[in-house]
């Protein structure tokens, strides 16, 4: 007994010296960037706000400097709050900082085929490349006959029914998603049931895709625990194949129908069918790679259109240059089209405002390194998480100026009144992130955000409403609710009023024979 515990404590000894060799001969031979002091083992965890993150980075950014490090339960982070940086470490560097941080549970629910989510591999590869190919600025305008038709339905929606204008915001978003992916005809109500379990999907996205949400994203060592006792686990595997089942009845419906020369319209599903040989996706990577695009697309841009609304009663200056634009190109007697766009650069500026100015996603989604960098004198070992800070990047005062928390669309035109060549600087803002991540269906995007934007304001006035001594009832400024990783407007009132006599009626018409055309259009296989 006596030699035992000399013997163990020269055994604790002999490993502690090791360690110790070993740390000081790896110890890297920079600092790591300046951030908040934290407390031992779990660092900065309490100095985190998970319902406004962005704004906690935006202060450090200002108290530490462009990058800023910190470090949760052993998990280093790196938050970048510019421009530059952000280019530099998730652009120029985009080999290294293009991982995902694994979160397990979402892994296990999506089956590692959420191309969001997924490894930056080879999979990644294949998905990434056939959707770029199927959603890229030439297709994309396959779907302007959707997008056109499903502004029109927004726009009568909230001329008619003004009070329920995030669920007509919804509705359409889901609709023309499921349109462009699924080519399904336009859907008229939130309670019908491919909606509901499309956003199911979502919900369980936005459940599973918070870092942190679960404890064994923060202790891996769970994932060794067997199922019966592990009730992620069960509830993962349910779901992986709830949603593989549906995401593969639809995607083989559509393959079915291409095969057989009978698919119609363009869509997505149609475009992966077709190129499913050269893209080497299996049945199963083409149903997911459709199913988490639906995913996506509604709601980044409900989420945007949202927030276009907000503007537009907060500024209503705004508001009217672009409909004197609009009256000037397009006139009175015809709705807004796509051909009028490159002569709409207000109105274009606008939908680059509105995102710059209020991005859905204001901390973005995490990048992660695959090996240690360096940069600007600072180390970043491997695997450090970076999240650029959307919020700050779209506010840098070096690129957009003193007035950069200002609402203004005319900083996108020249002195000209034309839309700046911007391509430097990514649509004008920063809000579809960087590098090989960034956002595959911003062209999508931005055109079903151009033409929605363009036929409300052609038909309408958005006023918000007034109290009981006539004064306007405006949300605020800084209003916000926060759904998962997604920041929306507050909920709040206001009037729709035809511009012109003839408005209503053209956008009744439209309407009408839109809906002519779903009633003459059977779903034949």
């Amino acid at each position: 007994m006596t030699l035992i515990l000399p013997l163990q404590i020269l055994a604790t000894a002999i490993v502690c010296l090791l360690a110790l060799r070993y740390l000081l001969k790896n110890r890297p031979n920079a600092p790591y960037p300046p951030g908040p002091r934290g407390i031992p083992i779990l660092g900065n965890l309490f100095q985190l706000n998970p319902k406004a993150s962005w704004r906690t980075f935006a202060e450090w950014g200002k108290l530490y400097g462009p990058i800023t490090y910190i470090n949760v339960a052993g998990q280093p982070i790196v938050i970048l709050n510019t421009k530059k940086v952000a280019f530099d470490l998730l652009e120029y560097r985009a080999s290294i900082s293009s991982e995902r941080p694994r979160l397990i549970v979402a892994s296990e629910a999506t089956g590692n085929l959420n191309i969001g989510l997924i490894h930056y591999g080879e999979r990644w590869r294949r998905m990434r490349h056939a959707s770029d190919y199927a959603l890229g600025a030439k297709i994309s305008s396959n779907y302007h006959h959707v997008q056109t038709k499903e502004s029109i339905i927004l726009a009568h929606g909230i001329l008619n029914r003004p009070d329920t204008w995030k669920a007509q915001l919804e509705r359409m978003s889901s609709s023309s998603t499921l349109a462009m992916v699924y080519d399904l005809p336009p859907i008229q109500s939130l309670d019908d049931p491919t909606i509901v379990f499309m956003n199911s999907f979502i919900e369980c996205i936005a459940k599973v895709g918070v870092p942190g949400a679960f404890l064994v994203d923060m202790l891996p060592f769970l994932e060794r625990l067997p199922r019966f006792v592990s009730k992620w686990k069960q509830d993962a595997e349910k779901d992986f194949k709830k949603f593989t089942f549906k995401f593969e009845q639809m995607f083989l419906g559509i393959k079915r129908k291409t095969v057989k020369g009978h698919e119609q319209g363009a869509s997505f599903c149609a475009n992966l069918s077709e190129n499913q040989t050269q893209n080497k996706l299996s049945d199963r990577e083409c149903a997911w790679l459709a199913g988490t695009l639906y995913g996506a697309g509604q709601e980044t841009t409900a989420t945007a259109m949202m927030w276009f609304i907000f503007c537009m009663i907060l500024f209503p200056d705004v508001q009217t240059r672009a409909q004197d634009e609009l009256d000037k190109v397009v006139g009175r007697s015809r709705l807004p089209s796509f051909s009028d766009a490159k002569q709409l650069p207000y109105i274009q500026a606008l939908v680059k405002e509105v995102l710059r100015w209020k991005p859905s996603t204001p901390s973005g989604l995490p990048h992660q390194l695959t090996k240690d960098d360096y940069y600007d004198g600072y180390f970043m070992p491997s695997r450090t998480i970076y999240i650029a800070n959307l919020w700050a990047i779209n506010r840098d005062a070096e690129v957009y100026g003193a007035d950069a928390n200002d609402f203004r669309p005319e900083r996108h035109l020249d002195d000209n009144g034309n839309l700046k060549d911007d391509r430097s600087e990514v649509h004008g803002h920063f809000s579809y992130g960087f590098g090989h991540r960034i956002c595959v269906g911003r062209h999508v995007a931005n055109n079903t955000l151009y033409i929605s934007m363009a036929t409300i304001l052609w038909a309408m006035f958005l006023e918000p409403q007034k109290d009981v001594k006539g004064n306007p009832i405006k949300p605020e400024v800084d209003g916000e609710e926060w759904n998962g990783i997604v920041m929306r407007p507050p909920l709040f009132k206001f009037d729709a009023k035809p511009r012109f006599v003839d408005a209503d009626s053209l956008i009744q018409q439209a309407r009408d024979q839109i809906m002519e055309e779903v009633l003459a259009c059977p779903d034949a296989e």
